[in-house]
């Protein structure tokens, strides 16, 4: 979207007769295609090449993956509708990325972490894929021992797309 306001293009796109929503999701759907098809195939090769156990269900991994890629397509579309150029959108989606992949466990684990930024956390939606990563395939978790997670991070996607929908604004 930004780089369409950087061209000229979004103009165009404006007095088109397609809907805003339409028009995210056209924008969002193959991101998140492609996104599904890196899923597995970092799985296939993190099995055959790493020996990563897989103990749990893989249709449950990729539910849960598809949700979580709502969110953060959706983090995406939201900065790029609020900021102005494609350099100002790379550095605020890597520093919050940055940010959050910090505090997600991923490299010191949240319980070590100070009160206050374990309280973060909770607001922190890679958190809780990395929870369920770990959870899934190491220890073979089913979805009722991770349904608060789902829930969760279904409510990030719905917030995150509903800001990416509403800070677009389509004027013709």
């Amino acid at each position: 979207v930004v780089r369409e306001k950087e061209i000229g293009t979004i103009e165009q796109i404006n007095v088109t007769p397609i809907r805003k929503i339409h028009f995210l999701i056209g924008k969002l759907l193959p991101f998140w295609v492609i996104a599904m098809f890196e899923m597995g195939f970092g799985l296939t090769i993190g099995y055959l090449i790493f020996n990563i156990p897989i103990t749990g269900s893989l249709p449950l991994l990729f539910g849960y993956t598809a949700i979580y890629m709502l969110v953060v397509l959706g983090m995406g579309l939201w900065i790029s509708t609020v900021t102005d150029t494609q350099q100002q959108a790379m550095f605020v989606a890597w520093f919050v990325m940055v940010i959050f992949i910090l505090m997600s466990g991923l490299f010191t684990p949240i319980e070590n972490m100070p009160d206050w930024a374990q309280k973060l956390t909770w607001g922190n939606p890679v958190a809780y894929f990395v929870k369920v990563l770990r959870s899934v395939l190491l220890k073979g978790s089913t979805f009722a021992q991770l349904q608060w997670e789902f829930v969760k991070i279904t409510l990030f996607a719905v917030a995150m797309l509903g800001l990416a929908v509403t800070g677009y604004r389509k004027r013709s």
